[in-house]
């Protein structure tokens, strides 16, 4: 069920910070995680303290601190 959620400004601030381009040299093949790969984490972290679906997120017209996702049902 999609419920809409608030995050705090600590949580909006995480989200910004782990969308930030990063410079990187490849050393061994390795690149790091793409911006993609990084927001997606902070958004399945945030879901997962917050009890919804990371990969369900739309924005609210309420403002960016506000969105809506589909709600975690509790294992019982």
């Amino acid at each position: 069920m999609r419920k809409e959620f608030e995050m705090t400004q600590a949580d909006l601030e995480a989200i910004f910070d782990a969308i930030k381009p990063v410079p990187y040299i490849i050393i061994g093949g390795y690149a790091p995680p793409s911006q993609q790969a990084r927001a997606n984490d902070a958004w399945q972290a945030l879901g997962t303290r917050m009890g919804f679906d990371g990969m369900s997120v739309r924005p609210s017209v309420k403002g960016d601190r506000f969105f809506t996702a589909e709600a975690l049902t509790p294992n019982v």
